[in-house]
């Protein structure tokens, strides 16, 4: 390996650790109390080296939701390789659940930054929070339409609906149970929806 060639992986390392920390500190912080040196010092990177990599907190903050979309595409990933569409989604809620402590504690990653960037005046991040929001929609109504359900994309509102909701209150209220009973909730309901007799 040449010089030029380890310098450029020590570059990516640093990239790599910096965007897993951006999204864990923001997460964890919010944006307005999330500094650059937060992040740098998560990451273990000379704060006076992160510039080199991202120019301003704007980016530190795209590159989070990156890290979050990243993150989905390999659990969605993992759950398509189960062959059953309700599988998929019973294994998803199995997911949420096993991360209730998390969430009791912090929230939902995705959706506890898409509101906080609703709320700044400038930089549309806000929109790219959607999107990634957008692609957990995408995901889950493609299953309920391999099961063969009407209104496909209201179900998929319905069931990250419920998800978002639950990590809500388990936050508002540091009460992970709230996960362990919504979750059991959200899986009765999956059962139910060959039968359309049981409303969530």
């Amino acid at each position: 390996m040449t010089n030029s060639t380890r310098a450029s992986a020590r570059g990516a390392g640093k990239r790599r650790r910096l965007t897993a920390a951006a999204a864990r500190v923001l997460h964890e912080q919010g944006v307005e109390r999330t500094t650059i040196a937060d992040i740098a010092a998560a990451a273990e990177v000379p704060v006076g080296n992160v510039y080199y990599y991202f120019k301003t907190k704007d980016e530190l903050i795209q590159a989070a939701l990156t890290e979050h979309a990243g993150h989905l595409a390999e659990l969605t990933g993992e759950l398509d390789k189960l062959p059953d569409p309700l599988q998929r989604l019973k294994a998803l809620v199995d997911a949420w659940v096993g991360q209730r402590d998390i969430a009791a504690r912090y929230g939902c990653p995705t959706g506890t930054l898409a509101v906080e960037l609703d709320k700044r005046a400038e930089g549309g991040l806000d929109l790219e929070a959607g999107k990634v929001i957008r692609l957990l929609l995408d995901w889950t109504e493609r299953q309920f339409r391999e099961l063969g359900l009407p209104d496909c994309g209201d179900l998929a509102l319905t069931f990250v609906g419920a998800y978002q909701g639950m990590s809500l209150l388990a936050n508002a209220l540091r009460d992970p149970e709230i996960m362990t009973r919504q979750g059991a909730r959200l899986t009765r309901w999956l059962d139910s929806l060959a039968d359309r007799d049981v409303p969530l």
